[in-house]
């Protein structure tokens, strides 16, 4: 595990950081981001710091520690980023078989008008962004986020909500990407209508993380 992109990509193929109490340092993996995740019974830390300073300020096995403010107060202050978000991390393989993909992605249109907030928000933290209408006036994008993984992101408006159009464009998302790759979805715990619609297009949780930005 020498770099977060060696982590994630073991995730991707169900291999976790063990289960040891430990933290992992390591670089970040690019200058617009650097994060902490948290996996079951381990704590990865990808920023410009090293393990004797984290050492310094977290009481050995202690996982709540890493996660709460007093931590990631100091971090930010150690990197001049701030935490942008406390997420759960939802991972799901792509979809293989061609006809579920065809129908997966049925009624969807690329487009290349970017003013949604979303989508711009996503342009500042995502490479090779790809935004995908439905005729209800949502969205699903796609693009490569931290450390190289393919992300998504869905968009449903207020007045189309409870008809499982979410549930459609996030299971599109995983037709929407090669074949033998991952995607993976950020979601605030606390929404839990979001949790729901990414549990039910065949994401599971695989941790959470805290993303520090400029």
């Amino acid at each position: 595990m020498n770099t977060l992109a060696d982590i994630l990509r073991g995730v991707e193929r169900g291999a976790f950081p063990p289960p040891d109490l430990g933290i992992t340092v390591v670089p970040p993996p690019a200058d617009r981001a650097s994060c902490l995740l948290a996996f079951t019974a381990h704590i990865v830390i990808a920023a410009d710091v090293d393990a004797a300073w984290v050492a310094e300020r977290l009481p050995p096995g202690d996982l709540c520690a890493p996660t709460n403010p007093p931590f990631l107060s100091a971090l930010e202050a150690a990197t001049g980023r701030h935490v942008a978000s406390l997420d759960a991390m939802l991972l799901a393989p792509a979809i293989t078989d061609l006809a579920e993909r065809a129908a997966a992605t049925a009624g969807l249109s690329e487009v290349t008008d970017h003013q949604h907030p979303r989508v711009e928000n996503a342009l500042h933290t995502r490479d090779d962004v790809r935004v995908y209408l439905d005729e209800y006036g949502g969205f699903v994008l796609t693009g490569r986020g931290l450390a190289d993984r393919i992300e998504c992101a869905i968009e449903v408006p207020e007045d189309a909500r409870g008809k499982r159009h979410g549930r459609r464009l996030a299971r599109a998302a995983r037709a929407l990407i090669p074949a033998n790759a991952h995607v993976w979805a950020q979601v605030t715990p606390g929404n839990a209508a979001s949790m729901r619609t990414f549990f039910a297009a065949g994401y599971r949780p695989v941790g959470s993380e805290a993303l520090l930005v400029k």
